[in-house]
């Protein structure tokens, strides 16, 4: 599976392109805007895409979602029904930000935890990870060894948990208890900065070391 991060928005978000290297059919996740650079990139890399996905709810990771799905005449898949409160809030949340106003997102499919999502031949796995945000979602793909976490866990720090529904104790718990099984070379791409891995985090994040965890 190829991966393409397409940082967007004034919060510079990774939107990520994933590729099936055997059918160019592709998924975009977190589309929150910059439609025109997205479109690019899946013209580059030859791509026909199938859905679009999205991990939560924030305006910074889905305002182009309904757009963009109409564009290419696909379904919007995720996040959890949980966050039908920030969906909901798209236009607030986007005036709020200074940002183009946004649509309100209806998913044509919400997803639960251990739900699977398949485009071209590839799979992914869906985690349920609130804390963030309550209905938050990680996508895994087993084959390549590699996750989209979004807000859940950055290199170095984790999610703010200082927003409406938000809850740091369930944030940690979701990490320690969904993301640290799944294996420490596990690469991962958070919704912004740098990729990294998830023994790295375990070893040197200073939110979430298990040093840190175990005290």
């Amino acid at each position: 599976m190829q991966i393409k991060l397409i940082p967007v928005t004034t919060f510079m978000q990774n939107c990520s392109l994933l590729v099936c290297e055997h059918t160019m059919r592709a998924a975009i996740v977190d589309p929150g805007e910059d439609l025109e650079l997205i479109q690019k990139q899946v013209k580059k890399h030859d791509a026909r895409v199938e859905k679009v996905l999205l991990t939560h709810g924030h305006v910074d990771y889905c305002a182009g979602a309904s757009a963009l799905a109409l564009h290419y005449g696909v379904p919007i898949e995720g996040p959890h029904p949980d966050e039908k409160f920030w969906l909901s809030l798209l236009p607030q949340q986007s005036r709020l930000l200074g940002l183009p106003e946004a649509q309100i997102c209806v998913p044509d499919r919400w997803l639960y935890d251990g739900d699977i999502i398949r485009f071209g031949n590839e799979t992914l796995e869906v985690i349920h990870c609130p804390g963030h945000t309550p209905g938050h979602v990680v996508f895994l793909n087993r084959d390549s060894q590699l996750a989209l976490v979004g807000d859940v866990l950055l290199a170095g720090s984790i999610g703010r948990t200082d927003f409406p529904c938000s809850n740091h104790i369930v944030l940690i718990s979701s990490i320690q208890k969904k993301l640290w099984p799944l294996g420490d070379d596990v690469r991962f791409v958070p919704g912004h900065g740098p990729m990294s891995t998830f023994g790295e985090e375990r070893r040197t994040n200073p939110y979430v070391t298990d040093r840190v965890i175990a005290s």
